[in-house]
């Protein structure tokens, strides 16, 4: 095993350790957290593979944006701070077979590309299509015929997500008449 293999392998760990801690925790700040740690994992997981664009995406709009959104939302409704309600529900056969099923289709996938060898020998991509790439991305990213739409209807999402947020954290006032 490679020192790359070996730290795949370790921030693969970590990354689902910090995903069953999001769905187990009771407190939902602390869940949130472990979500952070999550995207972090899955960033670093983008890193071992070679793709810098993509953690770097990763950590900017993941953990930049999204989870910090998603505190924020928290930190609003400090009443869903202070329930400590069971994060178990009457789906959890549902939930654990899919689970398995899941478990079992990532094995299979890992142990043929092992056998394949695929992990020893990286596809080689020369810089130059690597720098284009990123080029035409960032030039899709503007352009109105690419993906400016969509950005801004996720952005108009998140806005309307905090905005919800603060409705429903802002106290009520009732009428003193």
């Amino acid at each position: 095993m490679t020192g790359e293999q070996f730290v795949f392998l370790a921030v693969s760990g970590l990354t689902i350790v910090a995903g069953i801690l999001v769905v187990t925790l009771r407190n939902l700040f602390h869940a949130a957290l472990a979500m952070m740690l999550s995207f972090l994992g899955v960033a670093g997981i983008y890193i071992t593979l070679g793709a810098g664009f993509l953690a770097a995406a990763q950590l900017l709009i993941y953990i930049g944006a999204i989870s910090i959104l998603i505190i924020f939302a928290i930190m609003l409704t400090r009443r869903m701070m202070q329930a400590q309600d069971t994060p178990f529900n009457s789906q959890a056969g549902a939930g654990l077979l899919t689970a398995v099923l899941s478990f079992i289709l990532l094995v299979f996938v890992i142990t043929r590309l092992w056998r394949n060898e695929i992990f020893d020998s990286p596809p080689e991509v020369p810089t130059a299509i690597m720098n284009q790439i990123v080029v035409q991305l960032g030039a899709d990213f503007v352009s109105p015929d690419a993906y400016v739409i969509p950005f801004i209807v996720a952005s108009m999402l998140l806005l309307a997500a905090l905005i919800g947020a603060v409705y429903v954290a802002w106290p009520q006032v009732e009428d003193e008449a």
